[in-house]
């Protein structure tokens, strides 16, 4: 299978879910992870399909809902017209906050979700789920205000949706629950502001989520495969992407890396 057959309905019907067990929605309760080491990579599609062949071999469970294993996501985040969120990330403050509506398309439900980052590089996550038509706007319902003016470092007035992202993830989670990984692949960015519209092709970004830094054999894997860590953030690369004047040298040199690590990654500005 090419690196460009990996669309929705192709990732669902991968050969390797036929040797690797399934874990249902209801049990990956177990392995939340809300407070977390993250490690972040960007792999190549035929670097996914390895190490999910290698998964595979390791016993790894793959998320499964309903008869789904890659599940839609849709995104998006909120900022101040500033975009005071993006540039303290581009600024490499330690400290920041995210906020962001999201929608699991294959489970019909939708959060409100606030991420922090703290000093020493733990991510948290709250989250309380919304009705879905409140996803673009929950200047209406009150709960998610309460919810924000308890959780936000901002003026809940004065953030408005600022990026959408679309991708396609599969989640998998070890034998002894200990650790989540997530792939996200077919990543669409639209800048909510100006309706610039872009796409990264053939690239995943691979998230290992861990309570704490513990001996993971998905590292070995990847390790195995010679890719590197790489920190990246999803937000931040598609308002560089799509966003005409704003600072943005940090993540253009991001996108080189990118660019050089994959040697075939091709960036489609639409």
């Amino acid at each position: 299978m090419s690196d460009t057959a990996l669309t929705y309905d192709t990732l669902n019907k991968l050969p390797v879910w036929q040797r690797m067990a399934t874990i249902t929605l209801e049990d990956m309760r177990a392995v939340r992870l809300m407070n977390r080491i993250d490690t972040k990579y960007v792999l190549s599609y035929s670097e996914v399909l390895q190490l999910l062949d290698m998964a595979a071999e390791q016993g790894y469970r793959v998320q499964c809902i309903g008869d789904v294993r890659a599940c839609r996501y849709d995104t998006l985040y909120y900022d101040t017209a500033e975009r005071t969120m993006y540039l303290m990330h581009h600024n490499r403050v330690l400290r920041r906050q995210k906020i962001r509506t999201r929608i699991y398309v294959e489970s019909d439900i939708t959060f409100l979700e606030v991420k922090n980052k703290s000093n020493r590089g733990r991510t948290s996550k709250q989250r309380i789920e919304i009705a879905r038509r409140s996803f673009d706007s929950f200047g209406d319902d009150a709960s998610a205000k309460e919810f924000l003016a308890l959780m936000s470092w901002y003026d809940v007035e004065s953030l408005t949706p600022a990026l959408t992202t679309r991708f396609t993830r599969i989640t998998l989670v070890n034998p002894h629950f200990t650790e989540r990984l997530t792939i996200d692949l077919d990543l669409r960015y639209r800048n909510c502001r100006d309706g610039v519209e872009a796409s990264i092709e053939s690239m995943a970004i691979v998230e290992l989520k861990q309570d704490g830094r513990i001996a993971s054999p998905v590292k070995e894997m990847l390790r195995r495969l010679r890719v590197p860590a790489m920190k990246v953030s999803k937000y931040c690369l598609g308002t560089a992407l799509t966003v005409k004047d704003i600072r943005k040298n940090r993540f253009k040199l991001k996108l080189r890396s990118i660019e050089k690590r994959l040697s075939g990654l091709n960036v489609e500005y639409k």
